[in-house]
Parts: structure tokens; C-alpha cells; sequence
């Protein structure tokens, strides 16, 4: 079996933002850059994370800044969905750097609940 390096959120990360309004996983930096600006009323140039999801809660980004230029980080599930916090007034939720962690592993992090493991042939 080969080993697999994951380029993942270091936990030490102070700021994360999701979004709790779904978005359309077409738009890239500019368009989810704009969302954070206007709607989650941040500066998307910020040391912080923000996290945007699908309507159909099976594919997730990450936006961020880092020293020169925007970072776009895609996830889409095989099968489950991201748990993902009802609409309230509140625009996006702050999360910590290892509680993103455990929402990209696939646990809901509200019921400590994790998804099953997958091993499926790959896409083609």
C-alpha cells in the first residue's frame, strides 16, 4: 500500500470560517473571495479560512490568502455528506483547526459521528 501525503489545514489554525449558505462550486477565487468580502462581511486577505459547501453538501472549498496570492482547496465525497450547520441569522460559524480537520474526515462535528470508510475504484 502506498503512502499518501494530504495537504491538510495545520491544526494550529486560528480562524475558520464556514459559510452556511450553500454556494455554486463553479466559482473559483474571485467569486468566493467576493462572498466573504460581501456576505460574510470579512477581508478575504484575513489569516483565516474560509470554507464554502455545496447544496448538495457532497463538495467543499477552502479559500484562503497566503502571502501573495488566494489558495482554493476542492473535497468531494464519494458518497455521505459533509454535516454542515442549519441557516440561522448568522452568516458563516467559526470553527478551530482541528474541528475543520475532523469535518474534512468526514465526522459531523456537532454529533461526534463519523462517516464510513470508503474503497472504491477511482473515477475515470
Amino acid at each position: 500500500m502506498a503512502v499518501r501525503a494530504m495537504i491538510r489545514p495545520a491544526s494550529s489554525v486560528k480562524a475558520v470560517y464556514l459559510c452556511r449558505k450553500p454556494v455554486d462550486m463553479r466559482k473559483q477565487m474571485d467569486g468566493l473571495s467576493s462572498i466573504v468580502q460581501h456576505d460574510l462581511g470579512s477581508n478575504p486577505l484575513s489569516d483565516a479560512l474560509f470554507v464554502f459547501i455545496n447544496k448538495g453538501r457532497d463538495k467543499l472549498k477552502i479559500l484562503t490568502w497566503e502571502n501573495n496570492g488566494f489558495i482554493v482547496w476542492y473535497k468531494r465525497l464519494e458518497q455521505e455528506k459533509f454535516s454542515w450547520p442549519k441557516m440561522t441569522d448568522d452568516t458563516a460559524v467559526t470553527l478551530s483547526g482541528d474541528e475543520l480537520n475532523f469535518l474534512l474526515d468526514g465526522y459531523d462535528i456537532w454529533a461526534l459521528k463519523p462517516h464510513k470508510k470508503l474503497a472504491l475504484m477511482p473515477r475515470v
